[in-house]
């Protein structure tokens, strides 16, 4: 394919997958950087363009230089840590994904309402700290990798430490069982679900907390937190993977209802926890290509039983994007109104 279009995206979060795979299907690349990550994006041949700025709240000024170009955006979780909703939202240049489901996953409570209508099971949510009966997680709402989470074991507790929540939260039953992500990609052209690639997260110092005996942390004054640090690979038993295709379907099935006819399509992830009765508790979802999937830059046995070939999942959004251009069909994978 010759070159006319370019993939950018920000130079953050799993922009190095994303513009990797966009090079190898054929595709200009372009990086909007920091002052301080923009050397390490120009580091990597498969780079074509970086713009440097001061930090990312000054993206939309580069909106009218962008829409100039042939450029398509790919999000990513800095899109949503970085730019408020409505400035995601009102982006006009051509943008791989449906914007319509930016308020469902932005809300906790619009959330819950889409994966229960999945007949997905989710943990109990509290409304207020005094009904907290049991250990909870209270979760700060946007991606923001963790940070701010808080474990907090009763009602008492959390009218110890509500105070420090300065911004929206929910409060979720905390379950215990193995954390497992499992990223998919829809595509809109073929109507088919794929399982990319599974992860697990890494995180500070919750993990650590967990290799030290429950006797020995009796009068240590740490409080766990669950910042991501880093991502392990995961491989699924095989008797348990038709229930995460049934989820992964189910999602996109009620997105369809929720969200436009479009829905949601193109990389999403599904956070579990696996109970010791091998049930799923969904604990969110992200509608977009998540950052463990850049342990699978060159594939995972799931894409490998798919394509025989590397494929990330970033380099799957390119390959839909190439197939619809290819095909006439560019609208199917570009938000509504995007026009190039």
């Amino acid at each position: 394919m010759n070159r006319p279009y370019t993939i950018a995206t920000l130079g953050s979060h799993s922009a190095l997958q994303i513009l990797k795979g966009a090079h190898d299907e054929g595709f200009r690349t372009l990086a909007v950087a920091t002052r301080d990550t923009e050397r390490l994006y120009r580091s990597f041949a498969f780079v074509d363009e970086v713009i440097a700025v001061d930090s990312y709240s000054e993206f939309p000024k580069l909106i009218g230089e962008l829409e100039r170009r042939k450029v398509i955006i790919v999000p990513h979780g800095s899109f949503v840590a970085y730019l408020s909703l409505e400035e995601h939202k009102q982006m006009t240049i051509p943008y791989f994904g449906n914007k319509a489901v930016l308020d469902w996953e932005a809300s906790r409570e619009l959330q819950r309402e889409w994966l229960t209508r999945a007949d997905i099971t989710m943990p109990r949510q509290f409304k207020t700290g005094a009904e907290i009966d049991r250990p909870v997680i209270v979760k700060l709402y946007g991606a923001g990798g963790g940070k701010g989470y808080m474990f907090i074991r009763d009602a008492h507790d959390f009218e110890q430490r509500s105070k420090e929540l300065k911004k929206a939260y929910t409060i979720q039953e905390y379950i215990i069982g193995v954390p497992l992500y499992i990223h998919y990609f829809y595509s809109p052209l073929e109507d088919r679900l794929e399982i990319m690639s599974m992860d697990r997260r890494y995180e500070t110092n919750v993990d650590s907390l967990g290799r030290i005996p429950a006797a020995a942390q009796e009068g240590m004054d740490v409080s766990p937190s669950y910042v991501v640090v880093g991502n392990q690979p995961v491989s699924l038993r095989e008797s348990m993977l038709a229930e995460a295709l049934r989820m992964g379907e189910n999602v996109v099935r009620v997105s369809k209802e929720i969200a436009g006819p479009k829905g949601l399509f193109g990389a999403f992830c599904i956070e579990t926890i696996i109970t010791p009765d091998i049930k799923f508790y969904c604990m969110e979802i992200s509608a977009r290509i998540v950052a463990g999937t850049n342990l699978f830059i060159d594939g995972s046995p799931y894409s490998y039983l798919n394509y025989s070939e590397p494929m990330s999942t970033g380099r799957r959004i390119a390959r839909e994007i190439k197939n619809a251009l290819l095909t006439n069909n560019l609208r199917l994978v570009l938000d509504d109104g995007s026009v190039l």
